[in-house]
């Protein structure tokens, strides 16, 4: 059983409660579709790798590896501890977890280039 799923952050908004308001980060999240599986006897580990989001244009390498499974933006490794209930074009979605399951979330942020000093760490410049 997969226990993964790609996403992308779609907002930001708050919840009150009676303690105080609690940031809250929205997701979108799924649904994914196994694009490949590795097996321990053919790649010396077991995964499968998934596919999200609405890719513009491919190479011709990733539409011959894609072929039939349509076009993903993002294709990425989750490590899975029995392969023989996953198959190439199953679909994996949110309902995977359950309320109150602990999730390891990992993101890529937004580049913004070499920065000199003012604007990376807020120095003055000094006097003229």
């Amino acid at each position: 059983m997969v226990k993964g799923i790609l996403g992308r952050k779609i907002g930001m908004s708050q919840l009150f409660q009676d303690d105080g308001e609690i940031v809250v980060t929205a997701i979108e999240a799924g649904p994914c579709v196994i694009t490949q599986v590795k097996t321990e006897a053919r790649d010396g580990y077991n995964a499968v790798q998934l596919g999200f989001g609405e890719a513009k244009r491919l190479n011709s390498p990733q539409k011959g590896h894609l072929k039939g499974l349509g076009q993903f933006k993002y294709l990425r490794e989750v490590g899975v501890e029995d392969i023989n209930s996953v198959q190439v074009g199953q679909k994996v979605d949110v309902n995977i977890f359950k309320p109150g399951d602990l999730v390891d979330i990992t993101g890529i942020s937004k580049g913004k280039g070499f920065a000199g000093v003012v604007k990376r760490h807020h120095f003055a410049g000094g006097p003229k």
